[in-house]
């Protein structure tokens, strides 16, 4: 493997002018300016209507019944989803006695001890 490796670096370093060349890039077709495409008056119609058509579908669309429903129903399970966690979290304090809902399901003689235990 050793001897592969140095006749290999040999290789490189023995052509400086043809690594240069490559490295400095300054010569080249990318350094040449493409010509401007010429504007083509139908092909500026066309994605002036299309524009206009998108502008009212996406409208359209935004006013629709059915997005208004999806928005509500959305919202809803939302609204929903937080207050199960919220349940998951109290219910799981109350088991282990802490937080907000650390009293819920005691009776009012194990709340008046636990209060003046705290």
């Amino acid at each position: 493997g050793v001897p592969a490796a140095v006749s290999l670096s040999l290789v490189l370093w023995s052509t400086p002018a043809v690594s240069a060349g490559i490295l400095s890039g300054s010569t080249g077709l990318e350094s040449v300016p493409a010509p401007p495409m010429p504007r083509l008056e139908f092909l500026d119609k066309w994605n002036a209507e299309n524009q206009r058509k998108y502008a009212e579908n996406d409208s359209r669309f935004k006013s629709s019944k059915v997005l208004k429903e999806l928005l509500e129903k959305s919202k809803q399970n939302k609204e929903k989803n937080e207050r199960e966690i919220q349940d998951k979290y109290c219910l799981r304090g109350a088991e282990w006695g802490v937080g907000d809902c650390s009293t819920v399901g005691m009776t009012d003689q194990e709340k008046e001890d636990f209060i003046t235990e705290l």
